[in-house]
């Protein structure tokens, strides 16, 4: 009994907030310019801030787990290519794109540290290790998929497209966070307290101000179309690579705030960035959306069930 009520205390309070944001949206208390002008505010500004804070903050050389922060990217480039692969073999030419971005890429940098910060206090870097691990690779190759299996008009595919992806790539304010971070994290943090107090002040709203986005975004119409696809990149989403890479973490000797960390990369619900990032690349926004939509109500369930499973056998 303690064990399922630590794992609801970690997990529905992160949730209850995303329905909080949902019923705000739907009494008008907020409104879609806020929740777009709040998704931009969260990309470009406070989880940059966030990440960038958490590393900076710790000492990298010493805390610095490079074993760790391989199995994250191991992890998510099996999970890409796989998922690739079954698209490639079972999901329809122009949905293939939208069905790997989706299957394989999750909302680490806002769930990852939201249930890190709600076991640990934020006392942990190792959300932020995972982030260096995970998170420039959900980009990469998102845009290598959705470039290779996006609908675009003729002639629109070439070697110049591809090279501003790369660009745009590296632009990504979250991968600069975790590249400044870390190059501050390694000269012990000089800068002065007046700026880091102010970077951890706006770095505090980053968490609850995306996920009360998140759930004011929630969008019920689209909720579930194309229902084959959409099962089948949910299922390995928040299960199938859990089920393959939890143990294999726990024999490497990943247990605590590491593992809370890899579940979540793991298991956690699609990041809702994916949606626009298909649009804007001419995949399926649809079924991106659905697979989303659906991740989201079942990770309340799910992660659950993985946080009350881990404590039990004691990895957490």
């Amino acid at each position: 009994m303690n064990n399922f009520l630590f794992s609801i205390n970690v997990t529905i309070p992160i949730f209850l907030v995303m329905v909080v944001g949902y019923f705000l949206r739907r009494i008008n208390v907020i409104n879609d310019n806020f929740t777009n002008v709040a998704n931009k505010l969260c990309f470009t500004v406070t989880l940059p801030l966030l990440v960038y804070s958490d590393l900076a903050s710790v000492d990298i050389l010493r805390l610095f787990d490079w074993k760790y922060v391989i199995f994250c990217a191991v992890a998510t480039s099996v999970g890409f290519w796989g998922s690739w692969g079954l698209a490639k073999l079972f999901v329809k030419e122009n949905l293939r794109g939208a069905f790997t971005q989706a299957a394989f890429r999750s909302s680490a940098a806002v769930m990852g540290l939201a249930f890190i910060d709600n076991i640990y206090g934020g006392e942990s870097a190792m959300g932020a290790l995972m982030i260096i691990g995970a998170v420039p690779l959900y980009n990469i190759y998102s845009v290598i998929v959705l470039t290779f299996e996006g609908d675009y008009p003729e002639g629109e595919r070439d070697t110049k497209r591809i090279r501003e992806a790369g660009i745009n790539i590296l632009k990504n304010p979250i991968i600069i966070g975790v590249i400044v971070g870390v190059v501050v994290g390694l000269l012990n943090n000089p800068l002065p307290e007046l700026v880091n107090s102010t970077v951890d002040y706006i770095a505090r709203i980053a968490t609850p101000l995306a996920l009360l986005t998140l759930g004011a975004g929630f969008e019920g119409r689209q909720a579930i179309q194309k229902l084959k696809p959409t099962i089948g990149a949910s299922v390995i989403k928040l299960i199938v690579m859990a089920a393959i890479f939890i143990p294999l973490a726990a024999w490497f000797g990943f247990k605590g705030e590491k593992m809370v960390a890899l579940l979540v990369m793991l298991a956690g619900p699609t990041t809702p960035s994916c949606y626009i990032m298909a649009k804007e690349m001419h995949n399926d926004g649809v079924l991106t959306a659905s697979v989303v939509v659906m991740t989201t109500l079942l990770a309340s369930v799910t992660l659950t069930a993985w946080i009350f499973l881990l404590r039990t056998i004691g990895w957490i």
